[in-house]
């Protein structure tokens, strides 16, 4: 987003602030597992300006883990991989525990056989954030 409920600086800016940085490589960048609210359809029309792959949660489950892996492969080719996981991808019903469930979220196996289809690929680092256990009764998000 460009901002979020009025400030530039928030969780859901830093990809749009590190663009206008210029210390992005947008071409290989790919946001996976959208979907949910948006404030509009300009949200997804600066992603494809900027140059992000944009792969939707739908994008997964019809065509499949395999062809999306393959895209991203292809997307990434030799470069560097750092790897960011927003635990709210997973759908509340596989991680509970963020401040910002969405439902129609990818399932843990999907995932995790995307994970599983980097194999190979010069991975330099990775989190995942936005765990919330405080809203994880059932500590699934960590499992």
């Amino acid at each position: 987003w460009d901002t979020y409920f009025g400030a530039e600086y928030t969780h859901g800016t830093p990809f749009r602030r590190a663009v206008e940085e210029g210390i992005l490589d947008t071409e290989a960048l790919s946001h996976v597992g959208t979907r949910g609210p948006l404030y509009g359809k300009k949200d997804l029309e600066d992603d494809r300006r900027f140059g992000f792959g944009i792969v939707t949660s739908s994008d997964v489950y019809y065509p499949g883990v395999r062809e999306v892996v393959d895209k991203l492969r292809q997307r990434v080719g030799n470069r560097p991989v750092y790897l960011s996981i927003d635990i709210d991808v997973l759908d509340p019903a596989h991680a509970p525990g963020t401040g910002t469930p969405e439902a129609g979220g990818m399932t843990s196996r999907e995932l995790l056989e995307i994970l599983r289809g980097f194999r190979g690929l010069n991975l330099v680092g990775a989190d995942v954030v936005e765990v919330a256990p405080a809203c994880d009764h059932a500590e699934m998000t960590g499992v």
